[in-house]
């Protein structure tokens, strides 16, 4: 495969550079390393929302990420715009499914409205940015120490948006954005939202209703094991649909001393996708050209409410409740035809896949000072229940029995684990201690017990339980209140993937129906040693940052034989054993006051990691599966004050080579073109916001997979086939109106 590396150095170099530049220190740092900006630091830029106050400092972005705001709700967490990343059966599976539960770390930057988190997980605190007007925002600050006063736990900073106590007006804001495709239709989304104040009542309330479209073409050509001519095929796939969510969060003053909030959201919506295939036997002379189609709808809806009730005593003590319900909810239906010419087709494949998830939290804690306010300990617990309710049913052509309408008409097939439930019961008691040693030094301690118990019942019924101890150890210094160091030690249980329990559809290898699923998973885990250091530039010229790593594994979940029928081989995700990653970021985010244009800001960055496990296949050391090589990223964002406008691009690249996939009778191999993406954004004199994007403008953001067949297992070295194919989504243009009343 074709592919090229590179990377752009010169902001990063040139971030050093400023270090020395300016001899004063940044006027809004205080002594304690905290970081503030008021709201008239914005006001030269006209910002409308306060994502558009956050996008302004420095560091919060480092390494691009200039597009427009992800949507609300609808799915589980992840994606987003601006990923331009290849599908993730390219690179299979490592680190499960993140933390667990309130309590996770965080490396990266945790947003608060008021010193408070959203109890939410779609219905999240950072996405109520954009629809915060900035005329509510007093100011924002950044919050690079430990507390128990903060509403979160984590090696990354806190971002604390703070409010005006009162407003007196009530506002509505709008959005309506068009995009178009290759396809050259246009595809509207609205948005509304409505917040204001009665009283002691802080409340906003939003609505999205959007239609999606998306189209992939995608080329293969594939020779024998011995490179003789194989087969050519060509699939273009095209998704549309509708989604739309409501939301609401609420946030109530009931006195001095007490508090409560509650957060809801629902979301509906439907992507159905169609396939067309070509395949031109290449075996045969003349070739031989066949072709199918695929029709899938697929449907999905999410619902989630939270909430938490804080009180304080007159001593300064802390007592909080928090609470998380939601449930989601994906229902698939793949049917594949043969089409036979003469408008005649023949189905050969009926595949219905229906989950649905939910999960309870809850979580209780009681803070207090000791010492004289110099340390604090936070005493709780936590519980959390996740359930997964799925079912497969399978049905195909050509084999002897009797058909069944369940399926399509076609003949059932029976699958091993289609039909489970699992579910998970947590139990988290934790103790927090904060020790702000002197102004300069702090610590933070904990200790945290899990005792889980894992039920599969339906086709499969086994039971388990697991206990861990997790502790963690965090120490913050300032060298100066702008230079940081932080280091962490941390042991880290990763969430289950309850899907990997159960067989599940693969729209990934057309030669693999299903995936086979694994009632023995236990949860993966490792060791955590980090260094981190964060230097804020004199005149708020920007942020540089670094992070150096190494992460011990233990039970890592990546493919694993589990085959019953040496004439069925079977691979599921399964805990192989014990490996270990390690690597370095460095992050840059620079105004360009040495050059005299203090309103462009420049990001960079630069990820490198490397990893190492043993392969169960075929018994060598490899990198982990998910484990990227490295990552390079370079943006700017540049205003025109005088003229209320403002533009950016925005490149990602991930680094080539080394990026392979074992399974039990085959290998794959990846690479891919880089990201480009852009916008110019004008605001009126009416904060009217208009903004056009672009994505993979200057290339399609083409990825590429090389896959290797073996006959039996890839252990005994039999080539069958070798699959090269690339495909592309192609580019996407949209232009975003925003305003308020």
């Amino acid at each position: 495969m074709r592919r090229k590396h590179f990377f752009i150095p010169s902001v990063l170099a040139l971030s050093i550079a400023s270090i020395g530049q300016f001899a004063y220190a940044q006027d809004n740092v205080g002594e304690d390393s905290t970081v503030r900006y008021p709201a008239t630091y914005f006001s030269e830029w006209a910002p409308v929302t306060a994502q558009d106050m956050l996008d302004r400092i420095p560091g919060m972005d480092s390494g691009g990420g200039f597009g427009p705001p992800g949507g609300g709700g609808g799915g589980p967490p992840g994606g987003g715009f601006g990923g331009g990343g290849p599908p993730s059966s390219f690179f299979g599976r490592s680190g499960g499914g993140g933390g667990r539960g309130f309590g996770g770390g965080n490396r990266g930057s945790e947003v608060l409205i008021n010193g408070k988190r959203t109890a939410g997980k779609n219905n999240s605190t950072g996405g109520q940015m954009t629809r915060i007007t900035a005329e509510q925002v007093n100011y924002i600050e950044i919050i690079r120490g430990t507390s128990g006063e903060l509403d979160v736990r984590g090696s990354g900073q806190v971002v604390n948006v703070v409010l005006y106590d009162t407003f007196t007006d009530s506002s509505l804001q709008y959005q309506a954005q068009a995009s178009q495709s290759d396809n050259n239709e246009i595809y509207p989304t609205g948005t509304f939202s409505y917040s204001g104040q009665v009283e002691g009542l802080n409340f906003v309330v939003s609505g999205t209703h959007s239609v999606n479209y998306s189209k992939n073409i995608s080329k293969e050509n594939s020779i024998l094991g011995d490179f003789s001519p194989n087969d050519d095929i060509r699939e273009e796939r095209e998704s549309d649909g509708s989604n739309t969510t409501l939301s609401t969060n609420l946030d109530y003053e009931i006195n001095e001393n007490s508090s409560a909030r509650l957060n809801a959201l629902y979301s509906d919506g439907e992507r159905p996708s169609d396939l067309v295939r070509q395949t031109i036997d290449l075996k045969v002379q003349p070739n031989i050209a066949t072709y199918q189609r695929e029709h899938s709808p697929s449907e999905n809806d999410n619902w989630e409410i939270g909430g938490d009730y804080e009180y304080l005593t007159d001593s300064g003590s802390r007592y909080k409740v928090l609470f998380i319900s939601n449930a989601f909810t994906n229902s698939t239906n793949r049917e594949r035809f043969d089409l036979l010419g003469g408008g005649n087709e023949e189905k050969n494949l009926f595949l219905d896949s229906n989950s649905t998830t939910r999960e309870r939290i809850v979580r209780g804690s009681y803070t207090f000072d000791m010492f004289d306010g110099s340390q604090d300990l936070e005493l709780g617990a936590e519980r959390a229940q996740t359930i997964l309710d799925s079912s497969l049913a399978l049905g195909i052509s050509g084999i002897d029995g009797t058909p069944s309408a369940a399926v399509g008409g076609l003949i059932p097939v029976a699958v091993s684990n289609a039909n489970s439930t699992v579910e998970e019961i947590r139990y988290e008691p934790f103790a927090i201690h904060n020790w702000i040693i002197n102004p300069r030094m702090s610590l933070e301690t904990s200790v945290i017990y899990e005792y889980s118990e894992i039920t599969q019942s339906g086709d499969v019924s086994k039971k388990r339980d697991f206990d861990f101890v997790k502790p963690k150890v965090d120490f913050r210094y300032d060298l100066t209140p702008t230079w940081q160091i932080r280091g962490t030690i941390e042991k880290i249980v990763q969430q289950l993937t309850f899907n990997d329990f159960v067989a599940a559809s693969d729209e990934n290898d057309e030669d693999a129906n299903f995936q086979a699923g694994n009632a023995n998973l236990r949860q993966e885990w490792y060791w955590n040693y980090e260094v981190n250091t964060e230097y804020r530039l004199p005149n708020d010229v920007g942020v540089v940052s670094g992070r150096l790593y190494y992460e011990d594994w233990h039970d890592t979940i990546e493919r694993l034989d589990v085959t019953v029928d040496e004439d069925n081989l079977l691979s599921a995700n399964g805990n192989i054993g014990d490996g270990e990653k390690y690597g370095i970021d460095l992050n840059s985010s620079i105004r360009m006051r040495m050059i005299n244009m203090p309103n462009l800001l420049v990001t960079a960055s630069l990820n490198a990691e490397d990893s190492k496990i043993i392969d169960p296949f075929l018994g060598i050391e490899r990198r982990m599966l998910g484990s990227f090589r490295g990552r390079n990223t370079l943006g700017f964002r540049h205003d025109i004050t005088g003229l209320n406008l403002n533009y950016g691009l925005f490149w990602s690249n991930l680094w080539d080579g080394n990026r392979i996939r074992y399974d039990i009778d085959d290998i794959e191999l990846s690479a891919g073109d880089p990201f480009w993406s852009g916008f110019v954004e004008w605001v009126s004199p009416s904060n009217i916001t208009v903004r056009l994007d672009a994505s993979r403008i200057i290339n399609n953001g083409e990825f590429c997979r090389e896959r290797q067949r073996f006959v039996g297992r890839i252990s005994a070295g039999i080539l069958e086939e070798i699959e090269d194919q690339c495909q592309t989504s192609g580019p996407t243009v949209s232009l975003r109106v925003t305003g308020t009343f």
